[in-house]
């Protein structure tokens, strides 16, 4: 008997690593990608210790990705009324001492790439330039229509297709993205000397601005400046040459000290972007279709948990479909019911509540008034000495 087809809509974050586990059961997954390439489009990612949790139980996943190691988390204050360093916590590093995993962070074009050529590897067919245009079920079955025309039959199907899915919107109709207030600059700019040699992510606070910079190598760092402002496109792509020269010359953040104004400068480089997050989903399937990742629960990025949840999703997907279908055969309506219901029940409230959570993240971050700052500063002072703090802070509470 063939294997069972499995159709994977997306081959971005999580796509690949849903189509690897189920080759690793025994399935007969194909992925699916709108795009005619791997995706360049965003800046970069943190896998956390949750993330990496998952990838390591496909073996030498984590190697081929070979993410840029960070251990610290420093928190700084550009406040003229309460300047300088406000704590270092060295959670990523204690987690790695005790527990073999801590941070990792990579670009997230390189991300995609590798993830693809690990799954290419795997045996695992990828078919770029495919649109998902139209779901169609039957008691056994589900036909996909793409927009090239191309029609094809799965036993069932899983929606790894993002922020912006079309399997989502074949399922449960459009819905309008919300608007978090929060606008970014973001940029990719070679070490400022300030941070060569650190493995260390940092928090810069301002009144009324925030800034993250995160290393994605020993030579490459990302950063990301927040302000409020009315509503930006939620886009990822470089911005205009000239918009972007002003911006390095110009911008409030350029003259930000511990390196940051030296890396907006210093620019290779920048996009911008409004940041949004979606209405919370009530159910995530619908017969033999379901979502995971940021198709079922897209979020703001403020605790560096997307990426994250979605592996867990796929982590707890492939260990019910074990548990409830260990024939890897073609599963009854019936039992993928009873397998998607389980990993909403476990998920959604987890979930729902890190996106609420990664959105107050966001608005704590971006205050203004100096007294309001500064009782914002000494929260992370306060933070930095706890690790239940610390944990919540990255969403891992």
């Amino acid at each position: 008997m063939s294997p069972t087809r499995v159709g994977v809509i997306g081959a971005g974050v999580s796509g690949p690593v849903m189509a690897m586990f189920l080759k690793q059961k025994g399935y007969d997954p194909i992925l699916y990608e709108r795009l005619d390439a791997p995706s360049d489009a965003g800046l970069g990612l943190g896998i956390q210790q949750n993330g990496q949790a998952v990838l390591v139980r496909i073996p030498g996943l984590l190697e081929h990705i070979d993410g840029h190691r960070a251990d610290e988390f420093h928190f700084y204050s550009v406040l003229p009324e309460d300047p300088g360093l406000l704590g270092i916590s060295e959670h990523p590093r204690q987690l790695r001492e005790t527990q073999g995993l801590g941070t990792i962070t990579m670009q997230r074009p390189i991300l995609h790439k590798r993830l693809a050529e690990f799954a290419q590897k795997l045996g695992i067919p990828i078919k770029y330039g495919h649109k998902l245009e139209k779901l169609e079920q039957t008691e056994d079955s589900v036909t996909v229509t793409f927009a090239n025309g191309v029609q094809e039959t799965f036993s069932f199907v899983i929606g790894c297709d993002g922020l912006h899915s079309k399997t989502r919107s074949c399922l449960f109709g459009e819905s309008p993205a919300d608007y978090t207030g929060l606008a970014s600059w973001g940029g990719l700019s070679p070490i400022p000397e300030f941070w060569k040699g650190k493995h260390a992510l940092a928090d810069l606070y301002d009144n009324g601005a925030h800034m993250i910079v995160v290393p994605m190598s020993d030579s490459l760092m990302i950063w990301a400046a927040s302000v409020r402002e009315p509503e930006a496109k939620e886009e990822w792509r470089s911005i205009d040459p000239a918009v972007a020269e002003d911006f390095k010359k110009n911008s409030p953040f350029s003259e930000w000290p511990f390196g940051a104004g030296e890396a907006i400068q210093n620019s290779l480089k920048i996009v911008r972007y409004g940041i949004y997050d979606r209405p919370e989903l009530k159910t995530w399937f619908q017969g033999r279709v379901v979502l995971v990742g940021d198709a079922a629960h897209p979020t703001s990025p403020h605790l560096g948990q997307g990426a994250n949840q979605s592996y867990e999703d796929v982590g707890l997907l492939i260990d019910l479909l074990e548990q409830h279908n260990p024939s890897a055969e073609s599963p009854s309506t019936e039992t993928l019911k009873t397998v998607f219901a389980e990993l909403e029940r476990v998920r959604l409230p987890r979930t729902a509540d890190l996106v609420k959570k990664a959105r107050a993240q966001g608005d704590a971050r971006v205050v203004t008034g100096v007294e309001e700052c500064i009782k914002r500063n000494n929260f992370y002072r306060d933070m930095c000495k706890d690790p239940a703090k610390i944990r919540a802070r990255f969403g891992l509470a």
